[in-house]
């Protein structure tokens, strides 16, 4: 799964949680983080912390991997290949 946005990262939490038959107040005494913070960040809500975004992706067994892309060059200053401003 191709993650671009907060909201594609809670889905995707959301989404294996449930797969595994767990519910929310289950999954987040198991990950160590309150209610309300799960489920701000199934909710897709940006300003979650990244630690502890990672610290649920590792409890529910979701990996994640980084692929960096290439920049060109155009009369001194960089662009990214792909636009990045949404």
């Amino acid at each position: 799964m191709r993650i671009t946005t907060a909201k594609d990262i809670g889905r995707l939490i959301r989404q294996k949680r449930k797969d595994d038959g767990i519910t929310l107040e289950d999954a987040a005494a198991l990950c160590s983080v309150s209610y309300a913070f799960l489920s701000a960040l199934e909710n897709g809500k940006e300003t979650v912390r990244l630690d502890k975004v990672l610290q649920v992706a590792l409890c529910l067994g979701i990996e994640f991997e980084a692929h960096p892309r290439s920049w060109t060059s155009t009369g001194g200053s960089h662009q990214v290949l792909s636009d990045c401003t949404d």
